[in-house]
């Protein structure tokens, strides 16, 4: 039963079919083709499901993902609040092409960091200039 599970039964057939007949033994039917494309097929499957699954599971969240933080890192504006992959909180003051100006701390420190070292935008609403968010 295993044999013709996985494919081995048709690679088999035409050589022991010389061998039987000559031996006198019982002779074993030859298959059509459309037998041995179903056999092919039965022996692929559980390759082409399993890549199935892996893309469903892992490929396309970690594109969805992947294409979330690019919009994010294109929509970024001056005077929003960002964390940096290394855990620091600040304030936009200037965009270039590649690197951020940050406003840090309480002195509102200018720090320069790289547009893909930012982790996300912050929602932190302020609600009058007297409070301070650095």
């Amino acid at each position: 039963m295993l044999d013709k599970i996985f494919g081995i039964c048709a690679a088999i057939a035409e050589g022991t079919t010389e061998v039987a007949a000559a031996a006198g033994g019982e002779v074993v039917p030859e298959l059509e083709p459309g037998q041995i494309a179903l056999q092919y097929l039965f022996t692929f499957a559980p390759i082409i499901l399993i890549f199935v699954i892996f893309w469903f599971m892992m490929i396309r969240p970690q594109r969805k993902k992947d294409k979330q933080v690019k919009e994010m890192l294109n929509n970024l504006k001056a005077g929003d609040r960002i964390c940096t992959i290394g855990g620091i909180y600040g304030t936009i003051t200037g965009l270039k092409d590649d690197h951020v100006t940050l406003s840090v701390g309480r002195d509102n420190m200018s720090m320069v960091v790289a547009r893909w070292a930012i982790r996300g935008v912050e929602e932190v609403m302020v609600e009058n200039d007297a409070q301070d968010l650095n």
